[in-house]
């Protein structure tokens, strides 16, 4: 039986990536469009990564410009109020991650570690009634495999019994970094490298909650 499970948030918790994708197109609906879809592609194949280091790469590798931290924390406050208002719509919450947080979280400690900034996820958390479910929930700037790292010494978990479900790259990034179990979800490139597929949570609690 594992002993705490670490969920990402962006498409695993919450079916966000559509309006994700939108509030970059409304950010720089003043750039260069074949830039903006540059950045689109770039975002869609690194969900798992902060909005900070799109912001980052949107001008230093595709427009080949400098760009300060100041400018880019400007940038991500812009792109959160865009999102902020949509995504608390409990509309956007998978039903069979939230069904299956319902049913163990009383017996397996949960977590969130996810690319997005930190204060905007707790809020959405928050406004989602959420908040309830988890032990902790963490975001950006951190890394990933930073928060990921924390989270197991802090709580004193046996890493070896502690699953992270994620859809992107780096969220098995940051599961293999700490020696967790890395159990892919919404993410169908995933399945060829993760310890397990989850293609629906029953055949998942079997193999790993008895």
């Amino acid at each position: 039986m594992i002993q705490s499970i670490i969920f990402d948030f962006d498409g695993v918790v919450l079916d966000s990536m559509t309006v994700k994708d939108k509030g970059f197109e409304l950010l720089f609906a003043d750039f260069d469009k074949t830039a903006v879809d540059k950045l689109l592609e770039y975002h869609r194949n690194n969900g798992g990564i902060s909005r900070f280091v799109k912001i980052r790469y949107m001008f230093e590798k595709i427009l080949g410009k400098s760009i300060t931290e100041e400018i880019v924390t400007e940038y991500a406050e812009r792109y959160s109020k865009l999102m902020l208002a949509e995504l608390t719509d409990k509309k956007y919450i998978i039903p069979e991650t939230l069904d299956f947080i319902k049913r163990h979280y009383t017996h397996i400690p949960m977590h969130v570690a996810s690319g997005t900034e930190q204060k905007e996820l707790r809020y959405l958390c928050k406004c989602l009634d959420l908040t309830q479910y988890f032990v902790s929930v963490y975001g950006s700037p951190r890394p990933k495999n930073d928060v990921v790292a924390d989270i197991v010494v802090e709580n004193g978990y046996d890493r070896y019994q502690v699953a992270m479900i994620g859809d992107s790259r780096a969220d098995y990034d940051a599961a293999k970094h700490s020696g967790l179990i890395f159990c892919g979800f919404n993410g169908e490139r995933l399945r060829e490298f993760s310890d397990y597929y989850i293609d629906d949570y029953a055949a998942f609690e079997k193999e790993y909650i008895g």
